[in-house]
């Protein structure tokens, strides 16, 4: 019932208007989205640079239904690594297909990607493609072998543990040396596709985490499971994996604390920083996908108020 309630809410336009207007609801977006425009987005990406932290800057929308706001979204994306890249942070962003017209007109979404992905090749960076529903799975795989073929040093994609189909995803993606982000997952999928007990989606993760970790191309762990990470530690430090062949990843504004230890203990970590207008109903999406995040999300702003207080 909240998860349908939390989906409306993020369709309603009156109501993102309103709360965009509203300053006690910017402020508490804030802490997980790092403003509307470029240069917020990349302010924050220098921020978490000088605490030790790379980020990934995400422009915030999807599945766009018309060229034109896939071109606009392509030329942003463009302006977003020219920006990181004048302003001296590493040069790396995540893009979901969808908003560069995947829905629309396939080919022209891969022109679009390849626009993009020329200029981070050009500026010595990286994109990563993000995976969406698993109606996608198959089409974004298929689509990312075809530009890897020109680009493959400056791009990536996301495996989700939540699907039953992603050991044998990240066998084929070890082979051809594709880098990978692995995290959980956060679409609702029919039990056909997706494990629906968490603690099969948590066994699932660690072994393709392991594995990714003995074998992969810089694997990008994207959990904020304590214990997860823990076993991560543990199996890194019992095969001597070098710090320098992976990377943890963690949302903007969550486990902050967690971020900062593990940067403390000289493991790399990168921040997904998404902005852009589209945030509130990025958030209601995101509360919706786990009700429980709201719980742990305000939880974090209590804990983090009373260290500052």
């Amino acid at each position: 019932m909240m998860r349908r309630a939390l989906l409306w809410l993020s369709e309603r336009q009156s109501i993102f208007n309103f709360v965009r207007r509203n300053g006690l609801a910017r402020s508490f977006a804030s802490r997980f989205v790092a403003g509307e425009t470029i240069a917020t987005a990349v302010a924050a990406a220098t921020e978490l640079q000088g605490r030790g932290l790379t980020a990934t800057l995400d422009l915030l929308g999807e599945s766009v239904d018309d060229i034109a706001d896939a071109d606009r979204a392509r030329d942003t994306y463009i302006e977003i690594l020219r920006a990181m890249h004048a302003a001296g942070v590493e040069v790396n962003a995540s893009v979901k297909l969808t908003q560069m017209g995947f829905d629309v007109d396939e080919v022209h979404c891969e022109a679009n990607l390849r626009q993009i992905l020329s200029v981070a090749r050009e500026l010595e960076g990286f994109v990563r493609i993000d995976m969406e529903a698993s109606e996608y799975t198959q089409r974004t795989l298929d689509f990312h072998a075809r530009l890897a073929t020109e680009f493959a040093p400056h791009t990536g994609v996301v495996i989700q543990a939540a699907l039953r189909r992603s050991t044998g995803d990240v066998e084929a993606l070890v082979t051809s040396g594709t880098r990978v982000r692995l995290c959980k997952g956060a679409y609702l999928e029919p039990s056909t596709v997706a494990f629906p007990q968490k603690r099969d989606v948590d066994a699932h993760y660690v072994r393709m985490m392991e594995r990714l970790l003995a074998d992969g191309a810089y694997p990008g762990l994207a959990t904020h499971d304590e214990v997860i990470i823990e076993r991560a530690k543990g199996f890194i430090n019992g095969h001597g994996i070098a710090a320098d062949r992976f990377e943890f990843q963690m949302l903007y504004g969550v486990r902050r604390d967690l971020q900062e230890a593990l940067v403390r203990e000289g493991w790399r970590v990168r921040v997904y920083v998404p902005f852009g207008t589209q945030w509130y109903p990025y958030l209601m999406r995101r509360l919706a996908e786990r009700p429980a995040n709201i719980a742990f999300i305000l939880g974090n702003v209590v804990k983090e108020a009373t260290r500052r207080s």
